[in-house]
Protein backbone atom coordinates (compact mmCIF):
# COMPACT_ATOMS: atom_id res chain seq x y z
CA UNK A 1 0.00 0.00 0.00
CA UNK A 2 1.03 3.31 -1.06
CA UNK A 3 1.40 6.11 1.94
CA UNK A 4 1.75 9.94 0.89
CA UNK A 5 2.36 12.79 3.31
CA UNK A 6 -0.46 15.30 3.59
CA UNK A 7 1.31 18.48 4.68
CA UNK A 8 1.04 22.26 4.25
CA UNK A 9 -2.36 23.39 5.38
CA UNK A 10 -4.04 27.05 7.00
CA UNK A 11 -2.27 26.94 9.45
CA UNK A 12 0.07 29.32 11.67
CA UNK A 13 2.41 26.56 11.67
CA UNK A 14 2.54 25.35 8.05
CA UNK A 15 6.34 26.16 7.17
CA UNK A 16 6.89 23.86 10.15
CA UNK A 17 4.51 21.46 8.91
CA UNK A 18 6.65 21.74 5.51
CA UNK A 19 10.12 21.23 7.33
CA UNK A 20 8.42 18.12 9.26
CA UNK A 21 7.64 16.50 5.40
CA UNK A 22 11.28 17.31 4.14
CA UNK A 23 12.56 15.57 7.44
CA UNK A 24 10.61 12.37 6.85
CA UNK A 25 11.49 12.36 3.01
CA UNK A 26 14.68 11.73 4.68
CA UNK A 27 13.77 9.47 7.40
CA UNK A 28 11.69 6.88 5.33
CA UNK A 29 14.35 6.34 2.43
CA UNK A 30 13.08 3.02 1.80
CA UNK A 31 9.53 4.13 1.03
CA UNK A 32 7.91 5.05 -2.06
CA UNK A 33 6.69 7.97 -0.53
CA UNK A 34 4.19 10.28 -2.43
CA UNK A 35 4.11 14.34 -1.12
CA UNK A 36 0.50 15.82 -1.41
CA UNK A 37 0.98 19.79 -0.24
CA UNK A 38 -2.46 21.59 0.64
CA UNK A 39 -1.52 25.28 0.22
CA UNK A 40 -3.71 27.74 2.39
CA UNK A 41 -6.39 28.08 0.43
CA UNK A 42 -7.09 24.63 0.74
CA UNK A 43 -5.94 23.34 -2.73
CA UNK A 44 -3.85 20.89 -3.25
CA UNK A 45 -0.81 19.58 -4.84
CA UNK A 46 0.78 16.09 -5.85
CA UNK A 47 4.75 17.19 -5.38
CA UNK A 48 7.40 15.59 -7.01
CA UNK A 49 10.26 14.31 -4.54
CA UNK A 50 12.82 15.60 -6.16
CA UNK A 51 10.89 18.64 -5.66
CA UNK A 52 10.79 18.49 -1.77
CA UNK A 53 12.67 21.43 -0.62
CA UNK A 54 11.86 24.61 1.17
CA UNK A 55 12.26 27.04 -2.15
CA UNK A 56 9.67 24.95 -3.55
CA UNK A 57 7.11 26.34 -1.38
CA UNK A 58 8.61 29.83 -1.10
CA UNK A 59 8.30 30.53 -4.37
CA UNK A 60 5.44 29.37 -5.34
CA UNK A 61 6.71 26.90 -7.64
CA UNK A 62 4.60 24.22 -6.43
CA UNK A 63 1.74 25.80 -8.03
CA UNK A 64 3.18 24.12 -11.41
CA UNK A 65 2.83 20.87 -10.21
CA UNK A 66 -0.36 18.83 -10.73
CA UNK A 67 -3.22 19.53 -9.01
CA UNK A 68 -5.06 17.33 -6.81
CA UNK A 69 -8.90 16.85 -6.10
CA UNK A 70 -11.00 14.41 -3.33
CA UNK A 71 -13.13 11.53 -4.63
CA UNK A 72 -14.27 8.67 -2.76
CA UNK A 73 -11.07 6.61 -1.27
CA UNK A 74 -9.10 8.53 -3.48
CA UNK A 75 -7.26 11.51 -4.70
CA UNK A 76 -7.44 12.72 -8.29
CA UNK A 77 -5.30 14.20 -11.02
CA UNK A 78 -7.24 15.83 -13.65
CA UNK A 79 -4.80 15.64 -17.47
CA UNK A 80 -5.73 15.80 -20.98
CA UNK A 81 -7.35 12.90 -21.73
CA UNK A 82 -9.30 11.26 -18.78
CA UNK A 83 -8.04 11.25 -15.18
CA UNK A 84 -5.07 9.57 -12.83
CA UNK A 85 -6.73 8.26 -9.51
CA UNK A 86 -4.31 7.49 -6.66
CA UNK A 87 -5.61 5.74 -3.45
CA UNK A 88 -2.91 5.79 -0.78
CA UNK A 89 -2.94 5.77 2.59
CA UNK A 90 -2.17 9.24 4.11
CA UNK A 91 -0.05 10.35 6.89
CA UNK A 92 -1.11 13.18 7.73
CA UNK A 93 1.76 15.67 8.91
CA UNK A 94 -0.76 19.02 8.95
CA UNK A 95 1.07 20.65 12.34
CA UNK A 96 -1.82 22.94 13.93
CA UNK A 97 -5.33 24.18 11.99
CA UNK A 98 -6.56 22.01 9.56
CA UNK A 99 -4.35 18.98 10.49
CA UNK A 100 -5.14 18.95 14.51
CA UNK A 101 -7.96 20.09 14.68
CA UNK A 102 -10.28 17.66 13.18
CA UNK A 103 -10.86 19.52 9.99
CA UNK A 104 -8.78 17.27 7.89
CA UNK A 105 -9.47 13.51 9.64
CA UNK A 106 -13.30 14.51 9.47
CA UNK A 107 -12.01 15.24 5.36
CA UNK A 108 -10.55 11.90 5.03
CA UNK A 109 -13.00 10.26 6.75
CA UNK A 110 -16.12 11.44 4.58
CA UNK A 111 -13.57 10.68 1.32
CA UNK A 112 -13.22 6.96 2.82
CA UNK A 113 -9.45 7.53 2.67
CA UNK A 114 -7.39 5.36 5.13
CA UNK A 115 -5.15 7.86 7.24
CA UNK A 116 -2.50 7.78 10.10
CA UNK A 117 -3.36 10.21 12.11
CA UNK A 118 -5.65 11.59 15.27
CA UNK A 119 -9.68 10.74 14.77
CA UNK A 120 -11.37 13.77 14.76
CA UNK A 121 -12.67 13.79 18.69
CA UNK A 122 -9.07 12.85 19.76
CA UNK A 123 -8.13 15.90 17.84
CA UNK A 124 -10.72 18.33 19.60
CA UNK A 125 -9.66 16.91 22.67
CA UNK A 126 -5.53 17.02 22.03
CA UNK A 127 -5.57 20.71 20.07
CA UNK A 128 -7.63 22.90 22.36
CA UNK A 129 -5.82 23.37 25.51
CA UNK A 130 -9.20 23.86 27.02
CA UNK A 131 -10.14 20.34 26.36
CA UNK A 132 -6.57 18.90 27.03
CA UNK A 133 -7.09 19.79 30.98
CA UNK A 134 -10.88 18.63 31.24
CA UNK A 135 -9.26 15.39 29.59
CA UNK A 136 -6.85 14.90 32.33
CA UNK A 137 -9.19 15.73 35.24
CA UNK A 138 -11.66 13.41 34.17
CA UNK A 139 -9.11 10.71 33.86
CA UNK A 140 -7.34 11.52 37.01
CA UNK A 141 -4.46 12.24 35.83
CA UNK A 142 -2.47 15.20 37.05
CA UNK A 143 -2.35 18.65 35.36
CA UNK A 144 -0.50 21.99 36.53
CA UNK A 145 -2.99 24.52 37.45
CA UNK A 146 -4.22 26.88 35.32
CA UNK A 147 -6.75 29.98 34.59
CA UNK A 148 -8.66 30.45 31.17
CA UNK A 149 -8.93 33.90 30.22
CA UNK A 150 -10.65 34.91 26.91
CA UNK A 151 -10.31 38.02 24.33
CA UNK A 152 -12.67 41.05 24.69
CA UNK A 153 -13.43 40.42 28.73
CA UNK A 154 -11.80 41.82 31.83
CA UNK A 155 -8.59 40.35 32.31
CA UNK A 156 -8.77 39.69 36.29
CA UNK A 157 -5.67 37.03 36.27
CA UNK A 158 -5.14 35.51 40.21
CA UNK A 159 -2.11 33.26 39.31
CA UNK A 160 0.68 34.44 41.19
CA UNK A 161 4.21 35.58 39.20
CA UNK A 162 5.93 34.29 37.31
CA UNK A 163 3.19 33.08 34.80
CA UNK A 164 3.33 31.51 31.03
CA UNK A 165 0.51 32.88 28.64
CA UNK A 166 -0.31 30.43 25.65
CA UNK A 167 -2.87 30.64 23.04
CA UNK A 168 -5.24 28.08 23.72
CA UNK A 169 -5.32 26.22 20.22
CA UNK A 170 -1.61 26.78 18.58
CA UNK A 171 1.62 24.71 19.59
CA UNK A 172 5.37 25.63 18.59
CA UNK A 173 5.68 28.16 20.76
CA UNK A 174 3.72 30.66 18.71
CA UNK A 175 2.00 33.58 21.04
CA UNK A 176 3.50 32.06 24.11
CA UNK A 177 5.18 34.68 26.92
CA UNK A 178 6.94 34.39 30.63
CA UNK A 179 5.38 36.92 32.43
CA UNK A 180 7.77 38.29 35.37
CA UNK A 181 6.58 41.21 35.96
CA UNK A 182 2.97 42.97 36.42
CA UNK A 183 4.03 45.41 33.58
CA UNK A 184 4.42 42.81 31.38
CA UNK A 185 0.81 40.92 31.29
CA UNK A 186 -0.94 42.87 29.15
CA UNK A 187 1.43 42.65 26.39
CA UNK A 188 1.82 39.08 26.60
CA UNK A 189 -2.20 39.23 26.69
CA UNK A 190 -2.35 41.45 23.26
CA UNK A 191 0.69 38.85 21.56
CA UNK A 192 -1.50 35.72 22.10
CA UNK A 193 -4.94 36.88 20.96
CA UNK A 194 -3.27 37.75 17.60
CA UNK A 195 -3.57 33.99 17.60
CA UNK A 196 -6.59 32.57 19.00
CA UNK A 197 -9.94 33.74 20.98
CA UNK A 198 -8.62 32.45 24.39
CA UNK A 199 -5.99 31.83 26.20
CA UNK A 200 -4.09 29.66 28.95
CA UNK A 201 -2.18 31.12 32.09
CA UNK A 202 0.01 28.93 33.99
CA UNK A 203 2.64 28.86 36.66
CA UNK A 204 5.88 28.67 35.19
CA UNK A 205 7.71 26.22 37.02
CA UNK A 206 11.59 27.13 37.06
CA UNK A 207 13.81 24.10 37.55
CA UNK A 208 11.13 21.50 37.39
CA UNK A 209 12.10 18.46 35.15
CA UNK A 210 9.90 17.76 31.45
CA UNK A 211 10.14 14.34 29.85
CA UNK A 212 8.98 13.44 26.14
CA UNK A 213 7.30 9.98 25.48
CA UNK A 214 5.84 9.33 21.90
CA UNK A 215 4.07 5.79 21.44
CA UNK A 216 0.79 4.60 19.49
CA UNK A 217 -1.23 1.12 19.62
CA UNK A 218 -0.52 -2.04 17.33
CA UNK A 219 -3.52 -3.54 18.32
CA UNK A 220 -4.11 -4.62 21.55
CA UNK A 221 -0.25 -3.74 22.12
CA UNK A 222 0.97 -0.25 22.79
CA UNK A 223 4.45 0.25 21.24
CA UNK A 224 6.32 3.18 23.22
CA UNK A 225 9.51 5.59 22.13
CA UNK A 226 12.34 6.18 24.29
CA UNK A 227 11.86 8.93 27.30
CA UNK A 228 13.35 11.68 26.36
CA UNK A 229 14.49 14.65 29.05
CA UNK A 230 14.62 17.79 26.74
CA UNK A 231 17.71 20.18 27.90
CA UNK A 232 16.48 23.53 27.42
CA UNK A 233 17.19 27.26 28.85
CA UNK A 234 14.34 28.75 29.87
CA UNK A 235 11.73 27.92 27.61
CA UNK A 236 11.60 27.21 23.55
CA UNK A 237 11.00 29.91 21.27
CA UNK A 238 9.29 29.46 18.08
CA UNK A 239 12.95 29.88 16.21
CA UNK A 240 14.24 26.66 18.67
CA UNK A 241 10.95 24.91 18.01
CA UNK A 242 11.17 25.27 13.91
CA UNK A 243 14.83 23.73 14.26
CA UNK A 244 13.25 21.01 16.90
CA UNK A 245 11.21 19.58 14.03
CA UNK A 246 14.12 19.01 11.62
CA UNK A 247 15.60 16.83 14.06
CA UNK A 248 16.12 13.23 12.72
CA UNK A 249 19.04 11.80 15.04
CA UNK A 250 17.95 9.39 17.47
CA UNK A 251 18.55 11.34 20.99
CA UNK A 252 19.60 9.49 24.06
CA UNK A 253 17.16 8.12 26.63
CA UNK A 254 16.24 9.92 29.87
CA UNK A 255 18.19 8.76 33.28
CA UNK A 256 15.35 6.98 34.63
CA UNK A 257 14.35 4.01 36.75
CA UNK A 258 12.28 1.43 34.74
CA UNK A 259 9.86 1.41 37.90
CA UNK A 260 9.46 5.60 36.99
CA UNK A 261 9.31 4.87 32.64
CA UNK A 262 6.66 2.18 33.64
CA UNK A 263 4.60 4.53 35.23
CA UNK A 264 4.75 7.00 32.52
CA UNK A 265 4.16 4.43 30.02
CA UNK A 266 0.68 3.48 32.12
CA UNK A 267 -0.22 7.59 31.92
CA UNK A 268 0.40 7.71 28.01
CA UNK A 269 -1.44 4.66 27.78
CA UNK A 270 -4.51 6.10 29.78
CA UNK A 271 -4.35 9.29 27.61
CA UNK A 272 -4.23 6.84 24.54
CA UNK A 273 -6.71 3.75 24.71
CA UNK A 274 -10.12 4.44 23.24
CA UNK A 275 -9.24 7.89 21.81
CA UNK A 276 -5.53 7.74 19.45
CA UNK A 277 -5.83 4.62 17.88
CA UNK A 278 -4.49 5.12 14.13
CA UNK A 279 -2.54 8.05 15.76
CA UNK A 280 1.57 8.01 16.49
CA UNK A 281 1.29 10.55 19.60
CA UNK A 282 3.82 12.30 21.76
CA UNK A 283 2.89 13.31 25.75
CA UNK A 284 5.10 16.33 27.25
CA UNK A 285 5.06 15.49 31.02
CA UNK A 286 6.28 17.73 34.11
CA UNK A 287 7.58 15.54 36.95
CA UNK A 288 7.45 17.35 40.19
CA UNK A 289 8.29 16.32 43.98
CA UNK A 290 8.02 12.46 42.48
CA UNK A 291 4.73 12.83 40.83
CA UNK A 292 3.70 13.08 37.16
CA UNK A 293 1.57 15.79 35.68
CA UNK A 294 0.91 15.89 31.97
CA UNK A 295 1.59 19.16 29.83
CA UNK A 296 0.36 18.41 26.81
CA UNK A 297 -0.60 16.09 23.86
CA UNK A 298 1.08 16.21 20.43
CA UNK A 299 -1.21 14.64 18.16
CA UNK A 300 1.19 15.15 15.24
CA UNK A 301 4.37 15.46 16.66
CA UNK A 302 6.80 17.48 14.55
CA UNK A 303 8.12 14.98 12.32
CA UNK A 304 6.46 12.41 14.18
CA UNK A 305 8.83 12.46 16.82
CA UNK A 306 11.08 9.98 14.62
CA UNK A 307 14.34 10.74 16.96
CA UNK A 308 12.58 9.15 20.00
CA UNK A 309 12.57 5.39 18.04
CA UNK A 310 15.33 3.39 17.10
CA UNK A 311 13.12 2.42 14.02
CA UNK A 312 10.85 4.35 12.95
CA UNK A 313 10.22 2.85 9.57
CA UNK A 314 9.06 -0.06 10.84
CA UNK A 315 6.74 1.63 13.45
CA UNK A 316 4.94 3.29 10.39
CA UNK A 317 4.74 0.13 8.86
CA UNK A 318 2.97 -1.29 11.82
CA UNK A 319 1.15 1.47 12.31
CA UNK A 320 -0.32 1.02 8.89
CA UNK A 321 -1.39 -2.35 9.31
CA UNK A 322 -3.55 -1.50 13.15
CA UNK A 323 -5.58 1.77 11.39
CA UNK A 324 -8.71 1.45 12.94
CA UNK A 325 -11.94 1.38 10.47
CA UNK A 326 -14.94 3.33 10.89
CA UNK A 327 -18.46 1.62 10.71
CA UNK A 328 -20.31 3.07 7.71
CA UNK A 329 -23.96 1.89 7.59
CA UNK A 330 -25.53 0.44 4.18
CA UNK A 331 -28.03 2.52 3.02
CA UNK A 332 -30.86 0.31 1.29
CA UNK A 333 -34.28 2.88 1.52
CA UNK A 334 -36.09 -0.15 2.76
CA UNK A 335 -38.16 2.19 4.28
CA UNK A 336 -39.12 4.52 1.66
CA UNK A 337 -39.91 1.88 -0.56
CA UNK A 338 -42.21 0.25 2.17
CA UNK A 339 -44.15 3.67 2.18
CA UNK A 340 -44.13 3.41 -1.74
CA UNK A 341 -45.65 -0.78 -1.62
CA UNK A 342 -48.04 0.06 0.74
CA UNK A 343 -49.51 3.53 -0.80
CA UNK A 344 -49.49 0.76 -4.09
CA UNK A 345 -51.48 -1.84 -1.88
Amino acid sequence: MELAILFGGASFEHEISIVSAITLKEKMRSYDLKFVFCDQDHRFYLIDGNHMQAKTFASGAYKKMPRLSLDISSFVQKKRFGTQTYTFTILNLIHGADGEDGTISSMLDFYKISYIGPRTAASVLSYDKRYTKWLAESLGIKAVEYEIVYKDTVHKIKMALPFIVKPSCLGSSIGVSVVRQESEIDYALDVAFEFDESVIIEPFLEGVKEYNLAGYAAGENMVYSMIEEPQKDDFLDFDKKYLDFSRSSIVSAADLDEEVVKRFEHVFERIYRNRFEGALIRCDFFMIEGEIYLNEINPIPGSMANYLFTDFESCIQELMSHLPSKQMPTVDYKYIHSIHAAKGK
